[in-house]
């Protein structure tokens, strides 16, 4: 997580052949990440103060790089991130019109909230489920075509598009590439895109706990994930430094500055229309401090009875009590699928001699797990029963890698997914060993993934330029990407966000110095193959669809 200072895949090269353009099969992270680019880091805030981002929002929209029917085969439409598979063609391209509107095909009625939020964008009309017409754009639902939920068909012909996918969301995204291709160049070229993501998670993770920030400001960044294809914002609320939710179970460890009941529920709405999952997160058995203020009888204590911070006592069934109280409001609160159960950096563990300093927790596991257990027993113990309080739902739960210890007599859960942040933690292991294990894992690495407020620990503040050049979603620790073999173990990757010294950039300059990075974050979990566009091609097409 970060330091405790306070399935189907496509790509390839274009190959034109009579009047299609086609794009090659090729296996993903075929080419290794490029590490001969610099870092780029930056103090703060990166990427956002680049003359390349700057320059590119006083450029005037161009007229539209489409051909005329006699003319060249068309280019695939300019998008952040680039589809996957463009179909070239003859002809004029499709722009919006005083004419055009967006329509609702028969048996397709779940799209118009997409319907109506596309219309808007584009500045046409909204006509419902009639018939196409000339200059329409079409949203349909069709099962049995296209590779997964979140896969699309756009076809641009005939003065028509039309965007189809077997789920709602594979169509919002096809809506995604048709605004941002408009955006660009004023049209979307002629032709058909068929397009997919390589990574079923791809998102951003906001430590909302030791910074606040708005509902406001946290839903103008989920619109700025959904334009990116993106589809999951992890909300980490509660920490040492504040509990950031409104709590009836526990109104009194919830801080000053916090997120009401209502407005959690609009930013839950929002997210859901813009399909994107929120995966909430309360980190037990560290990162307690805002609750253990509360409850300083839980507060664990070691051997010479020093208070330990954000470290709660699972020794005392008191605890369990209070934490899964808190887990079952919560869960009840986010409907959606995830959850992050945490379980990093508990105090306890980053001892010489755990069993010596915390006696108490010794003696605890031996009870629980017999006469070979110790105390990291008892903490893995904590993270299995965690899990068990919010799976009944049907949940994928995650905790972060230095919460999976090894050789000890009690196993984590073989269900739990691994968030998989460092490698510099005690406890934490080389990435190969949870994949090994045949876990699946997100990537969070902290060395090109981690925005860190302040830069304490030697972080630097991440650059879109360094994801884009030298990551993949296999690089999950360092700058080495694992064999790719485990590829398909690698369920995606989050950009994150830690409050680590709260004060240290506004919540402005957060929102400008993470956009080119959450930026190339999707580029890289979209499309698995090497990008053609320069880093400062890429840069000046992200900021001028981007809007």
């Amino acid at each position: 997580m970060r330091w405790n200072s306070p399935g189907t895949l496509v790509g390839g090269a274009a190959v034109v052949a009579a009047a299609v353009t086609l794009t090659a099969v090729a296996w993903p992270d075929a080419t290794p990440p490029d590490h001969s680019a610099a870092a780029g880091s930056t103090t703060a805030p990166p990427d956002a103060a680049r003359p390349e981002a700057s320059s590119a929002r006083s450029d005037t929209r161009p007229a539209a790089p489409t051909p005329s029917s006699t003319g060249a085969l068309s280019k695939a439409p300019r998008t952040v991130p680039s589809v996957r598979q463009h179909e070239a063609a003859r002809g004029p391209g499709w722009r919006p019109s005083g004419g055009s509107a967006v329509v609702i095909a028969k048996n397709s009625g779940q799209l118009a909230d997409e319907g109506k939020l596309l219309a808007k964008e584009l500045k046409i009309d909204y006509r419902g489920a009639v018939a196409a017409g000339a200059g329409d754009v079409e949203l349909a639902l069709e099962s049995g075509k296209q590779a997964g939920p979140e896969s699309y068909t756009l076809t641009a012909r005939d003065g028509r598009v039309r965007i189809a996918g077997p789920d709602e969301a594979g169509v919002f995204y096809g809506t995604r590439t048709l605004k941002q291709s408009v955006r660009a160049d004023g049209a979307i070229p002629e032709g058909v895109v068929q397009d997919r993501p390589d990574r079923p998670q791809r998102g951003l993770n906001l430590d909302i706990a030791r910074k606040y920030y708005t509902a406001g400001w946290i839903e103008n960044r989920l619109r700025e994930m959904a334009d990116l294809k993106l589809n999951q914002l992890g909300l980490h609320f509660s920490d040492d430094q504040g509990f950031r939710i409104a709590s009836d179970t526990h109104p009194e460890i919830v801080s000053a500055q916090h997120l009401t009941t209502a407005e959690v529920k609009g930013i839950i709405a929002l997210a859901g229309q813009l399909h994107i999952d929120i995966v909430p997160e309360i980190d037990s058995p560290g990162h307690l401090g805002a609750v253990l203020a509360h409850y300083p009888d839980l507060q664990l204590r070691d051997v010479n009875g020093r208070t330990v911070r954000g470290a709660i006592d699972i020794a005392n069934p008191a605890s369990a009590k209070l934490v899964d109280e808190l887990l079952r409001e919560y869960d009840a609160l986010f409907p959606g699928p995830f959850w992050n159960i945490g379980a990093d950096e508990y105090q306890a563990l980053v001892v010489s001699n755990p069993q010596a300093s915390f006696p108490q927790l010794a003696a605890a596991a031996r009870k629980k797990y017999g006469a070979d257990a110790k105390v990291q027993d008892l903490a893995t113990g904590w993270m299995n029963d965690r899990a068990a309080v919010v799976r009944p739902k049907k949940k994928d739960i995650e905790a972060w890698n230095d919460g999976f210890f090894a050789g000890g007599v009690v196993k984590p859960d073989q269900s739990l997914q691994v968030a998989y942040w460092t490698g510099k933690e005690i406890g934490a292991r080389p990435p190969l060993d949870y994949l090994r294990e045949g876990r699946p894992v997100v990537n969070l690495n902290d060395e090109f993934l981690y925005y860190v407020l302040g830069q304490p620990n030697d972080f630097v503040y991440p650059t879109g330029q360094r994801i884009y050049e030298q990551w993949t979603p296999l690089v999950l620790r360092g700058t080495t990407p694992v064999p790719a073999q485990y590829s398909k173990q690698i369920l995606g990757a989050r950009f994150a966000v830690w409050g680590d010294i709260a004060n240290a950039q506004t919540t402005a300059q957060v929102a400008a110095g993470i956009q080119l990075p959450l930026a190339a974050l999707s580029q890289k979990v979209w499309n698995p193959v090497k990008p053609d566009l320069t880093w400062t091609q890429f840069a000046t097409l992200a900021n001028k669809v981007r809007g």
